[in-house]
């Protein structure tokens, strides 16, 4: 029996070890690579904090512990924000985005990481055709 390594989306579709979306998702992730300049593929925690950087649009030298979770935050509520789960608020003093949530997304950590994935996609293609 084949090893079951993750669950997969394709047009909308779930998939269970589909090689269709994991070249998607590894296409993905070096594209992500070459837009940063990285050596080495980035993984969903790392491309959620790019995001979040990017959605930001503040640079510094440092980020706090909690600055960086605010940040993957931030990145998962504009990725989700595009099927209505959430709206944004506002900014506060500082510049940092606030979200509203709308709905609730899909329960359970594979089916939320199968949608943040497809939603990654799509952002990268966005940010590439700006």
């Amino acid at each position: 029996m084949a090893e079951f390594d993750g669950i997969d989306i394709i047009e909308d579709e779930l998939y269970e070890d589909s090689q269709e979306g994991d070249a998607l998702w590894l296409s993905t992730r070096f594209e992500i690579k070459a837009m940063l300049g990285l050596t080495k593929l980035p993984d969903l925690q790392g491309i959620l904090f790019a995001i979040g950087l990017q959605e930001l649009g503040q640079l510094r030298d440092e980020f706090t512990k909690e600055d960086r979770q605010d940040l993957m935050h931030i990145a998962v509520c504009r990725l989700l924000s595009y099927d209505g789960y959430y709206e944004l608020e506002g900014y506060d003093e500082d510049g940092w985005p606030h979200w509203k949530q709308l709905a609730v997304p899909p329960a359970g950590r594979p089916q939320q990481e199968v949608l943040l994935r497809k939603k990654i996609a799509e952002y990268i293609d966005h940010v590439k055709n700006s």
